[in-house]
């Protein structure tokens, strides 16, 4: 068996100090022309760092680990990616892993990552509690939380405006001359439900809010089959007094459900009935008709997490950060207005 090529072999093929060497292939105090320098000459030897010893040197592990809900949903990949991004350079891999549905679950996986398993966590928790709060401020390593403001708490924390992000929508059908407007959201006991009802509501008691109907339904939770069947509720309630001429739903997966709902009951999107999502995720994009979403930065999000992680893991951190990413609305084919399709058929 050929011998593991060592540090000092790099350090002579690339003709730097071995002290320079480490700081290269760690992304830590080195030029852009010494890490491409040292890693060139790593790539020819074979070079691969002893990971097992580095931790056991340093007494990390050099894992971060990501918490979310659900690992399946494109939301927590553009996260991911994002983090991946981030802390990749520094020497650290991402530990992707869930959270489960309830806030207890996701305070025993809390405590059990903190317990020596990683040096750090990001946590997208579904639904918040105290206990929760408590354990994350009392954690044995820095967790930043994507979803809440909890810098008042003295937690790290990544928020958007998603209440603020639903208005944007409903002001965007008003715009376009849709009058009878129902929001299809999904569980209330959630931190994006409770937050996105909240927007909802301001919406519709804003000075100047015109609609001639207003309805509401509850899915299980924020999938495109739950969306299907609440949004299918929504249009037969609605079959009786007049219809339904858009929905807004609290994000893409219920979104695209209501289009396969509009779809089964014969209703063409958007002719008769506009839809928006939120999250503004790729099957959204891809999906015809193209779905206008309010767009909440999940990359983004993710990005400035992984920074005030990695100001927590290198021990350069000062104070509590929090950091806010605005909504944007992104308009397509889901919502084009009346006046446009009025041209296309006369």
């Amino acid at each position: 068996m050929a011998s593991r090529a060592t540090l000092n072999e790099v350090a002579e093929r690339a003709g730097v100090s071995l002290a320079s060497t480490s700081r290269a292939l760690h992304g830590s105090g080195a030029s852009k022309a010494m890490v491409e320098r040292v890693r060139a000459a790593a790539d020819e030897l074979g070079y691969s760092p002893d990971a097992v010893g580095r931790s056991l040197r340093m007494r990390r592990t050099f894992q971060i680990a990501f918490a979310v809900a659900d690992i399946g949903n494109q939301v927590y990949v553009e996260m991911m990616s994002a983090i991946h991004a981030v802390v990749a350079p520094y020497g650290y891999r991402v530990v992707v892993t869930t959270t489960g549905d309830t806030a207890h679950s996701t305070t025993d996986l809390v405590r059990s990552l903190a317990s020596g398993m990683v040096d750090g966590i990001i946590l997208s928790p579904l639904r918040m509690s105290e206990e929760l709060v408590e354990e994350i401020r009392q954690s044995a390593v820095p967790v930043v939380v994507i979803g809440r403001s909890l810098g008042a708490r003295g937690i790290d924390s990544v928020s958007t405006d998603s209440a603020g992000g639903i208005g944007q929508a409903v002001t965007h059908l008003l715009d376009i001359g849709r009058r009878r407007i129902a929001f299809l959201n999904g569980p209330l006991d959630t931190t994006p439900g409770e937050a996105r009802q909240r927007g909802f509501d301001a919406a519709v008691a804003a000075p100047g809010f015109s609609a001639e109907r207003v309805d509401v339904e509850i899915a299980e939770d924020f999938t495109v089959a739950a969306g299907l069947a609440a949004a299918t509720r929504l249009i037969e309630r609605g079959a009786g007094g007049g219809g339904l001429d858009a929905i807004v739903a609290a994000n893409d997966l219920l979104a695209i459900g209501a289009m396969h709902a509009a779809r089964q009951s014969g209703l063409d999107v958007p002719t008769d009935l506009a839809v928006t999502g939120m999250d503004d995720t790729e099957i959204g994009r891809v999906f015809y008709p193209s779905l206008t979403s309010v767009s909440l930065g999940s990359a983004e999000r993710g990005r400035r997490a992984a920074q005030i992680m990695l100001g927590l893991v290198e021990g350069t951190a000062q104070e509590t950060r929090h950091v806010d990413v605005g909504p944007t609305l992104l308009v397509r084919e889901s919502t084009r207005p009346t006046d446009a399709l009025d041209g296309e058929k006369s």
